[in-house]
């Protein structure tokens, strides 16, 4: 993605309708590069379809999530693969 900011504060929404036995909720990180991690290698894979990040007041999906994880610009190395 075009100028996204690795190091803003960011927000993730991860799908609603989730089991109320899941705790994945609403979070908030101080960069988006650290919840962009988050989404793509803790959150179960059905989580992240539907799933949204919004930094700077801009919203991004998931296929966005997967780019921005992908892109040479990230500055946080993979813990595991895709």
């Amino acid at each position: 993605m075009a100028e996204f900011d690795y190091n803003a504060l960011a927000e993730l929404f991860p799908t609603r309708g989730l089991p109320r036995r899941q705790s994945f909720g609403y979070k908030r990180f101080a960069k988006a590069a650290l919840a962009i991690r988050f989404a793509m290698e803790d959150l179960p894979r059905g989580c992240l379809v539907g799933a949204f990040l919004e930094v700077n007041e801009r919203r991004c999906g998931c296929n966005d999530i997967v780019a921005c994880m992908k892109a040479r610009t990230n500055p946080l190395a993979r813990r595991g693969a895709l």
